[in-house]
């Protein structure tokens, strides 16, 4: 945690070993607020280790005042970032193990008290900003059970998210016990020990104690408040160790990887390390620069980095559209470790995804935001922060509104005659808009290849969205869905059920009720539709079907919860590649065995088409089931295939022969009799029936005026 710390004067027990037997000394207690104070913290840190080495090993009741001041300021510095949050934000923490007084309106609870919780626009539901107390009560506190003792080594605390008030704690106590009915509250050894609270509502401030407190309940007692009496917490604490309790968030990791939160520096460090230990399998590149000039770095992982294989899907796994929600961009990195090191050790199931999918994994979608994030640190970022680029664009709902030119169409009947229900140009002077540099660089990555399948991590909710993400104008009450409908159904249920935890949604969601129906998914449309979104554009304008995974309530978890992350995602984040084999696949080429490349393949009742790549090369994502499949390009006549999709892994085969047509010749005999009326063309055409037969599978206007369909 990077922040800037002062320090008051106060008196605690100067001594660390059971055994010591010591005067109260003079001591710090901490104050941290988010200004940076690394290069502090690093020399503090240098010169505590160079004292230790001078010092001798003396019992702490032979010390002098100022050697165990010096000890106490030691020991201050030691714990001033040792102890993780207990878990209110990330509600590792439940809902029974909040307590409060009292509350003002039923919607402002001892459960919303979590740091970080975000309140309904409307002022009066059940789902308030903050935990708020009753006014007419004389007596105010907020108590967290931790369920067994703990070392509580201090708390942040922050006022209520509302854009009405501006409601916040100033000033409050802290109390302790281990049966919640004697309690203890902090002092100096003269008098209980006031702590300053927040400035404002929305910036978190942390108080650190100058030693652990070991109790199994706290309490932070209120004395002073900003407008109406309103507080968010999270609680610091350390668990003790013990031959019978196990935390939570205490895990041992499987795998030997890297847990730890990077940097812009550190992150491209780290991609490079896993290039030089798998260069055959691994590519580093970038996919554009951010408004403040930092490469949006990419790792290619596939057994041919650097270029298409004609057959092979690509896959795509984005993180960082919004730089405080870090979680994903640590996943990813540790993805690209893993995959490295377990294809190294000859996985065979790794073996196979690198073999059979060319994998692009970008960790940093926003890498300026990213980095005032880093400097804040995981719990003093508040919720917004580090949300929007350096010029205030939203990257995830940035891009071209392609939605309502393709519903506008349909309303008209122009689909697919005039306006196609895929690859939706964009519209003119589209790149020169409100677009960001960032955006920009995303939809000419998107653009570039032959993405089939692809996800954008988030956080501060924990499930999986999938499109439309834009609500259709409101014509009916009907919610817009897409034509592929249940197939994204069925890939946001294929991350969401390999997560360990994502669909105990008996829990409810971070914010309200469960929205999932106990599924961990939901369309983002009838949750909360964006206009503009990255899911809908990539739909409408390429061939990539892409969703949102939100990974958890707390954007920015602490560094020690990243193994218990990892362990939680890693079999889904697998496991969402490999749908990537689902459905068919297949080449489009001539009779000669050309390739053809941006040749069209329809499914019958899908009303959404894709495009072959360059090597005429696609993969159509498909449930299982038997589909009449038609692959068009121009200047070929159509064919049409039944394809069988399978329960079996793997895409079915369906592969197309086009004949070439003999349009070019009649386009020919129409230059040749341009001035004539088409409609004077077509009753001489009517005598060469199978010119007529075949101008009905080329052309609908000839297909209705020459054959009467």
């Amino acid at each position: 945690m990077n922040k800037h710390c002062t320090s008051t004067y106060g008196n605690i027990l100067c001594g660390s070993w059971p055994e010591s037997k010591v005067h109260v000394k003079t001591c710090f207690v901490t104050y941290c607020f988010p200004i940076k104070a690394e290069r502090l913290r690093k020399k503090w840190e240098q010169e505590e280790e160079e004292r230790l080495k001078q010092m001798s090993v003396v019992p702490l009741q032979h010390l002098s005042d100022r050697a165990c001041v010096c000890l106490c300021l030691s020991m201050c510095l030691f714990f001033l970032s040792e102890c993780p949050p207990l878990g209110l934000e990330s509600h590792r923490v439940e809902d029974d193990q909040l307590l409060a007084s009292s509350q003002s309106h039923h919607g402002f609870t001892a459960q919303r008290g979590r740091l970080n919780m975000q309140g309904s626009t409307d002022e009066e539901d059940v789902y308030g900003g903050a935990w708020c107390a009753e006014p007419e009560e004389k007596y105010h506190w907020f108590e967290v059970d931790a369920r067994r003792e703990v070392e509580f080594s201090g708390l942040i605390t922050q006022g209520r998210n509302s854009e009405q008030h501006e409601d916040f704690v100033s000033s409050y106590y802290v109390a302790f016990s281990n049966d919640s009915r004697d309690w203890t509250t902090l002092h100096d050894g003269y008098a209980e020990w006031l702590f300053y609270g927040n400035v404002d509502k929305d910036t978190p401030v942390m108080v650190q104690f100058d030693m652990p407190v070991v109790a199994r309940y706290i309490r932070i007692l209120p004395q002073s408040w900003n407008g109406s009496l309103c507080l968010r917490a999270e609680i610091l604490a350390c668990q003790l160790p013990s031959q019978y309790y196990h935390s939570e968030n205490e895990v041992t990791p499987s795998d030997e990887l890297d847990y730890r939160h990077h940097n812009y520096k550190e992150m491209r460090q780290m991609m490079k390390v896993i290039n030089e230990e798998c260069p055959n399998i691994t590519r580093i590149y970038n996919i554009g620069k951010s408004s403040q000039g930092l490469k949006m770095y990419a790792m290619e992982i596939s057994d041919n980095p650097g270029e298409h294989e004609t057959g092979e899907p690509e896959f795509r796994y984005t993180a960082g559209l919004h730089g405080n929600e870090a979680l994903g961009r640590e996943l990813l990195l540790l993805l690209m470790q893993f995959l490295c090191k377990e294809y190294n050790d000859e996985n065979p199931r790794v073996r196979r995804l690198v073999e059979g999918v060319r994998i692009h994994l970008v960790p940093s979608l926003n890498p300026d935001a990213y980095e005032l994030a880093y400097e804040m640190g995981s719990e003093m970022g508040n919720w917004a922060l580090g949300h929007w680029t350096e010029e205030g664009y939203d990257i995830f709902q940035n891009f071209p509104d392609l939605n309502s030119i393709l519903w506008g169409a349909e309303d008209r009947g122009w689909v697919p005659r005039v306006v196609p229900n895929h690859h939706i140009p964009l519209p003119e002077n589209t790149l020169n808009g409100s677009l960001a540099v960032e955006t920009k660089a995303i939809i000419s990555w998107m653009e570039r290849n032959p993405f089939v399948l692809g996800a954008n991590l988030q956080g501060g909710e924990k499930l999986v969205a999938y499109p439309f993400d834009m609500q259709r104008p409101p014509r009916s009450v009907t919610l817009r869905e897409t034509p592929d409908d249940t197939m994204f159904r069925w890939l946001a249920m294929s991350y969401a059920h390999s997560h360990l935890t994502m669909t105990e949604t008996y829990r409810g969601s971070c914010h309200t009720d469960d929205v999932t129906g106990g599924q961990g998914i939901i369309n983002r449309a009838s949750w909360k539709p964006v206009v503009g979104s990255m899911n809908d554009f990539s739909y409408l304008h390429t061939n990539c079907f892409e969703l949102s995974i939100f990974l958890g309530c707390d954007k920015f978890p602490h560094e020690s919860e990243l193994p218990l992350e990892w362990e939680n995602n890693r079999e889904a984040l697998l496991s969402f590649i490999e749908q990537v084999h689902r459905g068919i696949k297949g080449l489009v080429r001539d009779t000669e065995g050309n390739p053809l490349p941006n040749a069209t393949v329809s499914v019958e009742g899908i009303r959404h088409d894709v495009k072959t790549a360059s090597g005429g090369d696609y993969w159509r994502l498909l449930n299982p089931g038997e589909f009449r499949v038609t692959a068009k390009a121009d200047g070929y006549t159509p064919q049409t295939r039944l394809c069988l999709v399978g329960y079996d892994s793997g895409a079915t085969p369906c592969n197309f022969n086009l004949a070439k047509s003999n349009w070019d010749r009649i386009k020919q005999i129409m230059a040749l009799n341009g001035k004539r009326p088409i409609r004077l063309l077509l009753r001489s055409l009517k005598r060469h029936t199978p010119l007529c037969l075949y101008f009905c599978s080329e052309w609908q206007t000839v297909q209705t005026l020459c054959c009467g369909t």
